[in-house]
This record gives structure tokens, sequence and C-alpha cells, in this order.
């Protein structure tokens, strides 16, 4: 039997065009388990990660975390990269982003940016990684072409390189330091990795952040005490928390 992969095109009970609309929302919806699964399966490389990323970042002030993408995975990546400041008060200029196709392909899809080699990607990359910082490239199929060039360089310039990919035996995997491999399988869409592959790197993701993040001393006692108010409802949880942390210390 043909191990299954991103690509894979459904079975024929499975295609959700021939479906009424309960039976294809409950399809879509039972195959996104499978997203959980795979991360569950990928639990010891992403316990790895962790632990290496929190010896990186704790070490010396000046190392980053580079989150590297193209399509999909890119503003999957960019969603938890930015969300590090307003909730953990990790410091901004401590989080890159290399965005196949650039900033404005967050907003709008230009797919064909991750089949580039991009003239300048290596002074890009010079520019944004340095030495023991961390480097996330995340690729559904494993093969794009410009994350795995950033990859490549990354672990020339001694960074720590960690791939996300969701098919086994990919170039991605092969040229991280640590792959995570999240084994999602075919997509009810064939090819269209925004769905549960998307899930699988969004969650893997969630883990590795929050966990780094709470080690480095930016959670108590299950709160977000380094957040960063910045609206009203943020400035009342940040008074909320300060005065249940009083409370619980003056209680020990």
């Amino acid at each position: 039997m043909q191990e299954e992969t991103t690509e894979t095109i459904p079975d024929e009970d499975y295609h959700i065009d021939k479906l009424n609309n309960e039976k294809a929302l409950v399809i879509m919806l039972e195959n996104h388990f499978r997203a959980f699964k795979a991360v569950r399966g990928a639990l010891n490389s992403i316990e790895l990660s962790v632990t290496e990323i929190i010896s990186l970042l704790s070490n010396n002030l000046k190392n980053k975390i580079v989150y590297v993408g193209a399509g999909t995975s890119a503003r999957i990546a960019v969603q938890d990269g930015v969300e590090l400041y307003p909730t953990f008060g990790w410091p901004v200029n401590r989080v890159k982003f290399i965005i196949a196709g650039g900033t404005q392909a967050l907003t709008k899809s230009i797919e064909g940016a991750e089949d580039l080699r991009d003239k300048n990607v290596v002074e890009i990359v010079k520019n944004k990684i340095k030495a023991n910082d961390v480097v996330i490239g995340l690729a559904a199929s494993g093969s794009t072409t410009f994350t795995i060039e950033v990859i490549k360089l990354a672990n020339q310039i001694g960074a720590l390189t960690i791939g996300v990919s969701n098919n086994k035996n990919s170039k991605l995997e092969k040229h991280s330091k640590i792959p995570i491999i999240l084994d999602t399988g075919s997509e009810i869409v064939a090819g269209s990795t925004r769905l549960k592959a998307g899930t699988a790197q969004k969650i893997c993701l969630n883990l590795i952040s929050t966990l780094v993040m709470t080690r480095l001393g930016k959670v108590k006692k299950g709160m977000m005490t380094n957040m960063v108010p910045t609206n009203k409802k943020l400035v009342l949880r940040e008074k909320l928390i300060n005065s249940l942390l009083n409370a619980k210390n003056k209680r020990t």
C-alpha cells in the first residue's frame, strides 16, 4: 500500500463535492482529528526542540527566534511569532521572519515565491540570522525550495534549525538539525495544506512557544505575568493577575 502524503487524492467516498453539506462537514471535521494524533506522534521531537531552544535563548540575551516559511506555513508561523510580545513580553527584536514573497505574501497569495531561490536570500539570511539563533522552518510538503535554502544557509551560519513538515523523508527533514514530522497524511482536498496539515503546524508551534516562554519565566501559576497591557481589557487582566499573585504570596 502506497504511503499517504499531503498530495494523495482521497478515496471516492470522501469526495466532498459529491456529498451533501452535513456529510461534507462531518468528514472535514473528522479529518482534522488526525492533526492532533500527528502532533502527539511527534512529541519527542517537540520536547527536544523546546529543550534546545531554552538553552540557546537563556544563555545569550541576543539570540533570536526566526520563523521561515511560504504560503500557509508562513502565515501560521507569523501568527505564532507576533503574539510572543503581547502575550509574554518577549522582545520584538528577538523575533524575526523570513517569508517567501516578503510581507505582502501574508495578505496576498504569492504561491510562486516558494519555488524561488531568491537571489537576495543569502543577504536576507545574513542580516536576520546569527550563530546560535533558533530557526524554525515550516513546509507542509517538506520540499519548499525557499524554506530549504534558508535552512541550509542557517546551518552554515551555526544556527539551530528546526524543520516542521507533514511528509516523511522530505528534504526539509534531511537538512534540519531537529526535524519534526507531523504525519497528517492526505487532505480532504488533495494538496490543500491549509486544512489539517496547517492545523497540526499551528498546534505544534503553540506547544513549542508556550512551553519555551513558560520555562523562561514568562508564566507563573498559569498566568501571563509578562503580558503587555495594550488595551483596557489587558490593563484589567494585569491588575487581576497582580492581585492574585500578591494574595497567594501573602498566604505562603
